[in-house]
């Protein structure tokens, strides 16, 4: 043994030196403090041994490297521009130590190389991978960009244009697309890496490879004329700027980042890396979507904690077929689970196979599956017209109409036809589900299970707890909605529980900003502008008016004093006029299709003039305005759920609006958005719309953390999990 550390071990066999990672404190290999220190003691040790042929580097985890330890730069960011500077240079400096040892250095990557953990890989010499491993530069995704090498290696090693697609996607590649763009140099089984690493070095010593070009290549200017590296940043512009949007800065810097060092050696080009690195981890951007990052593996700790006492769903069952039936039976079959699909109508069972097939074929066309794959898929959904299937059935999702009394008759006669330990679950998103409950005779096995529309493409799942539901019930749904790789919540009953709760205390300031003469273009373009996928009156038409009326009136009946409605409403207007959004073509706007099948919505006189019908003038709102009228309310509606316990911290109501309604990510999530602007000056905010009633006043408890300094996270990243990136 020649070095023996916290995380790597150095030993020697032959001529060929064998540095394995293998940290003993964590259970991945993440590239914190120690590790780093670490990695410079083995260097030392390498630096010492003479006669050495070559290096593989090797893994004790299954995960390679996880990449660096994001808690860590964390404390980075916060520190003066300087310290995060030089802890860039000293990593770089051992990178470079690393990629500069004199004979030839192969990763063996037997799992996920993320971040940091592939900024190493592209350190070496060669790269050997087995084909599920994955490797990629996702710092984008935090609002970041490499630091450590990435930028300045990858573009020099498979070109601009691969380059600049890997980093400002942040997307993970498995080992026969690694291949095809030139980051690895051989895909083998893992019981192949090693015999393949040592070929590699035999064949460098050989002469048969020229690790010298290689070299010269990875470490000077990019081969590339004036014209051709114009043209390549040039195109990299035009289409990831009109997919970044004016609000994630990462991935146009990264492009000008990659244009600045396109003509420098590469140690000229790491410190105009290394600025810019500096630069956008001082942006709120990346403080919001390092938050998400550490907000989603708190949502998998608790997960974690719910789940140990979960039961096994082996096989699922879906009532009501459709869009949504259909969407829960294709998330279930294609992530393993076979499911039977009930309705008692034929034409409905086929359009729930043919919702099912339909996203089957858009898989294969984006190449996420085979051909092959379709059929195995439809097969693991079963159809029924009745519940002859459902004796061996370990958990049933309810989806029939959003109608309490047909829903508690549906759920009493499932239960009469499941086993006795059998969890049966209702995707309702307005009925309580302790009123449901109430039709069953194995309350305790019962839950409520909110899938999002459209199931495929949502990740948030609801797990609603009513009273008389057991723990295992909750544990095997939560567990369920994993399978189907879903990120689930567990909630407490109310009306709306989490997230149509808050959604629809800023649908009730809309209709309040619309009755006092706010203009719906003007509404949507400022929120669009905030950061919101759509405005509200769009995401209306596109929700459906129907539905939302119903759900209106549920929060309404709930919440009295803050979501009453007294008079007619602009939903209410839309509603008689019928005009329920994009389901049948008319609602705040006409909706079309274009020319590629897309929808589109357009302007239209008619909705304006039944708009003017429940409007006492027509005025003019500032886009500060018309944020607060809406956004505050939402806070408020948070903060409330948080203090009712309907979900147990700021992470999961947070998370649960950017997983449930496409909340801006880069602002952090509502309660995030109140920390950063800070809770004195929200409350302030707050008072000054006081005359518009209780939806737009702050609780006691939020007023009291704003006296005494407090936040609603407080020290929540000092204390989340260590995560890599």
């Amino acid at each position: 043994m020649l070095h023996s550390g916290t995380d790597f071990e150095l030993t020697r066999e032959g001529d060929i030196l064998r540095l394995h990672f293998d940290a003993k404190k964590s259970k991945v290999n993440v590239f914190n403090k120690d590790a780093l220190a670490d990695f410079g003691d083995a260097l030392d040790a390498i630096d010492k041994e003479s006669g050495v042929k070559g290096l593989v580097m090797t893994s004790g985890k299954s995960v390679f490297v996880a990449g660096a330890d994001i808690t860590e730069f964390l404390e980075y960011f916060e520190a003066p521009d300087a310290e995060l500077q030089a802890m860039l240079t000293r990593v770089n400096a051992m990178f470079n130590r690393f990629e500069d040892l004199p004979f030839p250095t192969v990763m063996c990557i037997n799992g996920e190389a993320q971040g940091g953990g592939f900024e190493i890989c592209l350190a070496a010499d060669f790269r050997v991978m087995v084909p599920n491993a994955r490797v990629g530069l996702p710092e984008v995704k935090l609002g970041i960009m490499p630091g450590w090498g990435g930028s300045v290696r990858l573009s020099r090693l498979i070109g601009v244009d691969n380059a600049i697609e890997w980093m400002c996607t942040g997307s993970a590649k498995k080992g026969a697309a690694a291949l095809k763009d030139g980051a690895c140099d051989a895909v083998v089984a893992e019981e192949a890496l090693l015999p393949t690493a040592h070929a590699i070095i035999e064949q460098v010593g050989t002469g048969k490879i020229d690790i010298a070009e290689r070299r010269r290549i990875k470490t000077g200017p990019l081969l590339l004329s004036d014209m051709e590296r114009t043209m390549s940043i040039m195109s990299a512009q035009g289409v990831v700027g009109a997919k970044a949007g004016p609000h994630y800065p990462s991935p146009m810097t990264i492009i000008s980042v990659v244009e600045k060092h396109a003509q420098k050696s590469r140690d000229e080009a790491l410190p105009i890396e290394s600025a810019a690195f500096v630069k956008l981890a001082k942006t709120d951007v990346a403080e919001s979507l390092v938050g998400i990052f550490l907000n989603d593996q708190q949502l998998k700790r608790i997960a974690r904690g719910i789940t140990a006492d979960a039961g096994k769903v082996e096989k699922a069952a879906v009532l009501g077929a459709g869009i949504m039936g259909g969407g829960v039976a294709y998330q279930s079959a294609s992530n393993g689970v076979p499911i039977v699909m009930k309705d008692i109508r034929q034409d409905a069972i086929q359009a729930g196979l043919d919702e099912a097939g339909k996203l089957l074929g858009k898989q294969v066309v984006r190449g996420k599956l085979k051909p092959e794959g379709v059929p195995k898929v439809l097969n693991a959904i079963q159809p029924a017209l009745s519940y002859g299937e459902f004796g061996d059935v370990d958990l049933v999702v309810e989806a029939v109409v959003e109608n309490a009394k047909i829903k508690q008759s549906v759920l009493a006669e499932v239960e009469a036809a499941v086993g006795d330990d059998t969890i049966v679950t209702t995707n309702t998103s307005t009925i309580s589900v302790n009123l449901l409950a109430e039709a069953l005779q194995r309350p305790e096995n019962f839950c409520g299970m909110h899938f999002f529309n459209p199931v495929h493409r949502m990740p948030l799942v609801e797990v609603i707890r009513a009273k008389t539901s057991s723990d295992k019930a909750i544990a095997t749904t939560v567990a369920y909605a994993q399978a189907m790789k879903k990120t689930p919540i567990v909630v407490n009953d109310c009306p709306g529980f989490l997230v149509n709760r808050i959604l629809f205390a800023y649908f009730a300031g809309f209709e309040r900003l619309v009755a006092d003469g706010g203009d719906i273009v003007a509404i949507d373009r400022a929120m669009e502008r905030f950061g919101w996928p759509m405005g509200p009156a769009y995401l209306l038409d596109v929700v459906g008016l129907d539905t939302g009326k119903h759900a209106a009136s549920v929060m309404g009946e709930g919440f009295p004093e803050r979501m009453g409605r007294t008079g007619k409403t602009v939903i209410d207007a839309m509603f008689e006029a019928e005009r329920f959004g994009q389901k049948n073509g008319v609602g705040f706007y006409r909706h079309e299709l274009d020319k590629r099948g897309k929808p589109k919505k357009l302007a239209d006189p008619d909705a304006d003039t039944i708009i003017k019908s429940v409007q006492s003038t027509q005025a003019e709102f500032s886009e500060a305005e018309i944020i607060d009228r809406l956004m505050i309310p939402m806070c408020n509606e948070a903060a409330r759920c948080l203090e009712d316990n309907i979900v147990g911290t700021p992470a999961e109501a947070d998370m649960g609006l950017v997983y449930g309604l496409g909340f801006p990510p880069f602002r952090g999530g509502a309660l995030k958005w109140v920390d950063k602007a800070g809770l004195a000056d929200f409350c302030e905010r707050a008072d000054a719309l006081a005359a518009l009633g209780p939806l737009y006043e702050p609780t006691a408890a939020v007023r009291d953390m704003a006296a005494n300094g407090k936040t609603f996270y407080g020290v929540a990243a000092a204390t989340a999990q260590r995560g890599g990136a």
